[in-house]
């Protein structure tokens, strides 16, 4: 009996979706050799409903995770962390059971299959009277039987300990916690949803429409109760008070898993009421969360500006698909032809419609009362808005402190760069960032081969060194002129041919977006400059694009410094040379750490 707490497939990982093969296998199989469609219809169908199964969650945890749709509705305030992504990895683990089941269930009962070799599809799409005798059975088998079945679980210390723990063990309930569960608890789930299905079917009326809409719903109501966030108004439930013993609400099951003694129902709360399970708050605290939702909520005092580049670091948003939000950023070949779709930063027309968002973001910041903006890499870039500037001059009375955070970027990268370095190849050399670490290395004695075309940009940065380090800092305008330099800052894109001039054993440190390919096997890559935030840090559920988890990138690092330092001036424009070792001490007294990225 205990080995039901576990997944056959529960060690073969992602492998387990091979499982689905057979599946398709049969699907090809029939179509190549135009036999068998009646077991091909069938595979297929279950095929797509799984997959629309799965579009089900996901939806519903995109909804979840939207903040700015549903932040004032949260029932749990508290956000969801790696620990319970990791525990919740396989969530889908019910979906591929059922396919199984789904496909044993056509293979060994052919008629109930109702299709024959020659007709594809003698089931209909509609039958009305199919729909009455799935919800009577729903009603009268599948409400009751999981009713008595959860209760069940709960009141008994061996089975709630060696089964339904493990669902109840998510802190944090949400669309993807609906159907994380043990092996046991799913099959007692397929019997629960399968009858009425199989009951209707049966008894000759059941339809191609039922099928996918009761499978669809079912999954659809489930994370539903699981959500985060209380969709129903108070005011439908006073309206039509019946409402209120027909379906369940999220606060409704929120409060199960609170207290995990009452609100035991599946989707019908007459069930807790007959049996006397019935949590008294349950109107109550719905009624609450709706009320209060037009309420000021607790303001954030540090805000980071994110941004995506393309679709791929899109996909990493935290609102779209958890799964890749939850580890760093890869290179996924299926998303390559949309790969150039979003890069909106560097089309010249798109300019202005983006400093609008930026200008929206920290006037409603300041409204908020929020102490700290801090804006991503391409948000402060120097030609879209010359590192910020463009918002304090507009708006001289900002409270809210609108910060680049580049001098924690540029603390980052310099403190990278070994001591005994004696000379550095600076790409992007008169870039906001490319200054000051040019700057800052000639004080050091570090010769500084910077390369730029402008005589007069040179020599602008050349004069803010003092005089007896202006000589360390030398223009260069060939990518030859690094051939012997085996430490390379690259502030601008770097193609395959232009690295090819560093010599073997060269490092690439860099803070230019997006980051450069990794071309030279017989060189070493930084990634972007980045700091690990300290361990005591709670609720972090989503990765910072290209980072690793619990590393931010070093302009965020430097927000939160700001914030945590309360200095009260706007970090915007040039990097101050003279505060980077400033800002560097004070990430340190605040438990940031230095990210050590070599990779090969």
């Amino acid at each position: 009996m205990v080995t039901l707490s576990a997944w056959p497939w529960g060690n073969y990982g992602n492998l387990k979706y091979l499982l689905y093969a057979p599946l398709a296998a049969q699907v090809a199989y029939s179509l190549a050799y135009q036999e068998d469609y009646s077991r091909a219809f069938w595979c297929l169908n279950i095929l797509i409903i799984c997959g629309l199964k799965g579009l089900v969650h996901v939806f519903w945890s995109v909804y979840n995770n939207m903040l700015w749709v549903s932040r004032t509705l949260r029932i749990n305030p508290k956000g969801v962390d790696f620990k319970q992504i990791d525990h919740e990895w396989h969530w889908d683990n019910y979906i591929l059971l059922q396919a199984i089941l789904a496909t044993m269930i056509c293979y060994m009962s052919p008629p109930l299959m109702m299709v024959n070799s020659t007709i594809p599809l003698a089931i209909p799409l509609w039958n009305t009277k199919g729909l009455i005798v799935l919800l009577v059975l729903h009603v009268t088998f599948s409400e009751p039987l999981y009713y008595f079945l959860h209760r069940s679980v709960h009141r008994n210390n061996y089975l709630f300990t060696h089964y339904h723990s493990f669902h109840h063990s998510s802190p944090v309930p949400n669309p993807m916690t609906a159907n994380n569960a043990t092996l046991l608890e799913s099959l007692m789930l397929c019997v629960v949803a399968g009858v009425p299905l199989i009951g209707s079917c049966l008894l000759g009326v059941g339809s191609i429409s039922l099928i996918y809409g009761y499978a669809i719903t079912f999954d659809f109501l489930r994370c539903l109760g699981h959500c985060n966030v209380e969709i129903f108004s108070h005011k439908l439930f006073e309206t039509l008070p019946i409402l209120r013993y027909l379906i369940y609400t999220p606060t409704y099951h929120s409060l199960h898993h609170q207290d995990m003694e009452t609100n035991f129902c599946l989707f019908m709360p007459i069930f807790d009421v007959l049996g006397n399970t019935l949590n008294p708050n349950s109107w109550e605290l719905q009624k609450k969360i709706r009320l209060a939702a037009g309420e000021r909520k607790r303001v954030p005092e540090f805000v980071f500006l994110a941004h995506g580049v393309d679709v791929m670091s899109v996909m990493h948003a935290p609102f779209v698909f958890r799964s890749f939000g939850s580890i760093p950023y890869t290179m996924r070949f299926f998303l390559l032809p949309m790969w150039p779709v979003t890069f909106m930063y560097f089309l010249p027309f798109a300019k202005q419609g983006i400093n609008n968002h930026i200008e929206t973001a920290i006037l409603r910041a300041d409204k908020l009362g929020v102490k700290v903006i801090s804006l991503a890499a391409l948000n402060k870039n120097e030609a879209l808005n010359g590192g910020g500037t463009l918002f304090v001059n507009k708006h001289p009375d900002l409270k809210v402190r609108v910060v680049h955070g580049n001098t924690l970027t540029a603390a980052v990268i310099l403190n990278e760069i070994p001591k005994d370095v004696k000379e550095v190849f600076l790409t992007g050399a008169t870039s906001k960032l490319g200054r000051a670490i040019a700057l800052y290395l000639c004080r050091r004695g570090v010769r500084v081969l910077m390369l730029t075309l402008s005589v007069e940009r040179f020599q602008k940065i050349q004069k803010e060194a003092p005089s007896k380090f202006q000589k360390y800092l030398v223009q260069v305008t060939k990518y030859n002129s690094a051939q012997h330099c085996k430490t390379w800052i690259v502030g601008k894109w770097l193609t395959p041919r232009e690295q090819s001039w560093a010599p073997a054993g060269t490092h690439f440190h860099q803070f230019v977006v997006p980051p450069i390919l990794k071309f030279r096997r017989n060189c070493t890559y930084d990634e972007l400059a980045a700091m690990r935030l300290p361990k005591d840090v709670q609720g972090l559920g989503t990765c910072e694009y290209t980072m690793d988890r619990g590393v931010v990138h070093a302009c965020h690092a430097g927000g939160l410094v700001h914030m945590l330092e309360g200095w009260e001036h706007h970090e915007v424009g040039a990097v101050d040379v003279d505060r980077i070792d400033i800002v560097w001490e004070a990430a340190m007294r605040h438990g940031l750490s230095s990210v050590s990225s070599l990779t090969d």
